[in-house]
C-alpha cells in the first residue's frame, strides 16, 4: 500500500490540526473546565499514527521529514493556540489592540513555539526509520524523549511559557498518581509513550498490554504507594476576591477607590486568623495611597490578638525599582515580611528588547518590574511556613521546588495570589486553577489560592479542592487547610537539581537512537 500524495498532505494537515484542538480541549474542557487524560493520549496518538504513516511508507512520500515537522507544527500551533486564545482577551478587549493584531499575536506566539514540536517530530521520523517493527517499544519511548525535550524546551528557553503542558490534563485519572513522582513533565513523557504505542499497534488489541500494565501500577502506586508527608496542623483562613474587572481597575474614579474601599472593610473585618487578598488588591504603591490608609491598616494588624494580613501590592521606587511583591501585615515578629514576584511575565511585567513599540499600542499600565531572589523565606505563623506565589509563577514547580532545598525550612502550605481579569471569564479560570492542583500534588502541599475574579480556592496536598468561592463574584471564602512536613520524590530532586534529570535523561535516549542508527 502506497501513501499517495494527496492522503499525504491531508495527515499532515487536516488530521494534526483536529488533534491539536482536542489536546487544548483535554488541558480543561469548555463547559466544565475538567481535565480530561483520555483524550489527550488520543489526540496525541492521533498525530503519531501520522508519523508512523509516514514512517512505512516513507518511499512513496515526497519530504517525508518535512511532511513530518508540518505535521508536528500544525499539531502544536492548533493545541497551544487553543490553550491560551484568551491572551486575544487582555490584548483587545482590555489593552485596545485593534482585533486583527490582537489575533494575529497570539497565532504567531503559537506558531513560534510550535517549532519546538515540528523539530521533534521530524527528528523522530529521521531516527525511527527501520525500527518500527523490530523495537516497537524503544522508538515509542524515543518519541517520549523527544516530545518531552520539546515540551521542556518551550517551558524553560526565553523565560519559559508552558502554559497547557500535556500533563495537565492528567491532573485526575490514571496517571494523577505520578505528579509527586515525576511531576508534570514526566507524566507528559509518559502520555507521550502511551500515544506512540496505541499508533504503533494500529489500534488493535495488543495496544492494551501496556495500557494495563501501566494502570496497574498506577493502582498500585494510588492503593499501597508510600505517604511522603504528614500533618504539620489545621489552619483557618479567609481568602479575598474583590471581583474588579481588569479595565476598571486602574481607573481612579472606579476601580481604585472600591478597591481601596473594599479591602479595607473586608480586613479589618476578618475573624480568621489569616486573610489573604489577592495580586494587586492594592493597585497603588503606599506612598501614593490616601494619606493615613497604609500606616492604619500596619496599625490594625500590628495590635495584640490581630491575625495576620497577606496583602498583594506594588512596592519600590523609580531608583531601586518596582516588584510585584505580597507583603504581611501583623504584630511585631511576623511583620515586617516581604516577598517580590520572581519569575516576571513577559511584555506584562518586563518589555523584552525590541518590544516596546509592541507594548505602546496597547492602552495597559505595564512597567518594567525587578525579580526576586529564587529562595525567599516563607512567613511563620502559628507553626506553619506559608510560601508565597504570585500569579504565574505557580506555572513554574521546579521554581517552587527551590524552597525545598533545606527540609527543615520547607514551607508547610503555598499561597497563591492571582489576577486573573486581564483574561475575562475563559478558560483561563479553570486551567489555572489545574496548575495550582498540580503543584499541590507534585510538592505535597496544600495551596491556597486568593484571585481577583476566580477561582479563589482551597486545595488540599493531593491536588482536591476542598473550598472554592463562586467566580465573578464578590466576597470572602473561610475555610481549614492542613499544612504538611516532608517532602516528595519530586520535590527532592528538584530542589536539589531542578528539571535537569528530565533533561539528561531525554538526551541520553535521543543520543542511543543516533548511536544506533549509525551502526553498520
Amino acid at each position: 500500500m502506497k501513501l499517495g500524495p494527496e492522503r499525504a498532505r491531508g495527515l499532515s494537515t487536516v488530521w494534526p490540526a483536529l488533534a491539536g484542538a482536542a489536546q487544548a480541549a483535554s488541558i480543561a474542557m469548555p463547559g466544565s473546565g475538567q481535565a480530561q487524560g483520555w483524550l489527550q493520549v488520543l489526540s496525541l496518538a492521533a498525530l503519531a499514527a501520522g508519523l508512523v504513516s509516514l514512517a512505512r511508507h516513507t518511499p512513496s512520500v515526497r519530504a517525508p521529514y518535512r511532511q513530518a515537522a508540518w505535521s508536528g507544527g500544525v499539531f502544536a500551533t492548533t493545541w497551544l493556540a487553543g490553550s491560551f486564545w484568551w491572551l486575544y482577551v487582555s490584548m483587545h478587549d482590555v489593552g485596545g489592540l485593534p482585533a486583527p493584531l490582537a489575533a494575529l499575536a497570539v497565532c504567531a506566539l503559537a506558531g513560534a513555539l510550535a517549532l519546538y514540536y515540528a523539530a521533534a517530530s521530524a527528528a523522530w521520523l529521521v531516527l525511527a526509520r527501520g525500527a518500527l517493527v523490530q523495537k516497537p517499544g524503544a522508538v515509542s519511548v524515543l518519541f517520549a524523549a523527544l516530545w518531552t525535550l520539546a515540551e521542556l524546551m518551550r517551558g524553560r528557553w526565553l523565560t519559559g511559557f508552558p502554559w497547557g503542558a500535556g500533563g495537565y490534563a492528567h491532573v485526575d485519572g490514571v496517571l494523577s498518581v505520578w505528579a509527586p513522582w515525576v511531576g508534570v513533565y514526566g507524566m507528559g513523557a509518559l502520555a507521550a509513550w502511551l500515544a506512540m504505542r496505541l499508533a504503533l499497534s494500529g489500534w488493535r488489541l495488543r495496544a492494551l498490554k501496556p495500557l494495563l500494565g501501566l494502570g496497574l501500577v498506577s493502582w498500585g502506586l494510588q492503593a499501597w504507594g508510600p505517604s511522603f508527608t504528614t500533618s504539620a496542623g489545621v489552619g483557618q483562613v479567609a481568602l479575598l476576591q474583590a471581583n474588579i474587572s481588569q479595565s476598571a481597575k486602574f481607573d481612579p474614579a472606579s476601580g481604585i477607590r472600591d478597591a481601596l474601599q473594599w479591602y479595607d472593610a473586608q480586613l479589618r473585618a476578618n475573624q480568621q486568623p489569616l486573610v489573604v487578598a489577592p495580586e494587586t488588591a492594592i493597585p497603588l504603591l503606599p506612598r501614593h495611597l490616601p494619606e493615613g490608609y497604609w500606616s492604619g491598616l500596619q496599625a490594625h494588624f500590628a495590635q495584640p490578638g490581630r491575625p495576620v494580613a497577606l496583602v498583594g501590592v506594588p512596592l519600590g521606587s523609580l531608583d531601586e525599582g518596582y516588584s510585584n511583591s505580597v507583603v504581611a501585615l501583623g504584630p511585631q515578629g511576623v511583620a515586617p515580611y516581604r516577598y517580590d514576584k520572581s519569575h516576571l511575565v513577559p511584555f506584562g511585567e518586563f518589555i523584552p528588547p525590541g518590544f516596546a513599540w509592541f507594548i505602546r499600542m496597547m492602552n495597559i499600565p505595564l512597567g518594567d518590574f525587578k525579580s526576586g531572589g529564587w529562595n525567599q523565606a516563607s512567613l511563620a505563623w502559628q507553626g506553619q511556613r506559608l510560601a508565597p506565589n504570585v500569579c504565574y509563577e505557580d506555572l513554574f514547580g521546579e521554581e517552587l521546588a527551590i524552597r525545598f532545598k533545606n527540609p527543615q525550612q520547607a514551607p508547610t502550605a503555598l499561597v497563591n495570589v492571582s489576577n486573573i481579569a486581564w483574561f475575562g471569564d475563559t478558560l483561563a479560570v479553570d486551567q489555572h486553577l489545574n496548575i495550582s492542583r498540580m503543584r499541590a500534588m507534585e510538592l505535597g502541599r496544600p495551596m491556597l489560592r486568593a484571585t481577583n475574579t476566580g477561582a479563589t480556592a482551597i486545595i488540599d496536598h493531593q491536588g482536591r479542592v476542598t473550598h472554592q468561592l463562586s467566580r465573578f463574584t464578590r466576597g470572602s471564602l473561610t475555610g481549614s487547610f492542613e499544612g504538611r512536613h516532608g517532602l516528595t520524590p519530586f520535590a527532592r530532586w528538584a530542589s536539589a537539581w531542578g528539571l535537569a534529570p528530565l533533561w539528561a535523561l531525554c538526551c541520553a535516549v535521543v543520543a542511543w537512537a543516533f548511536w544506533r542508527r549509525q551502526r553498520p
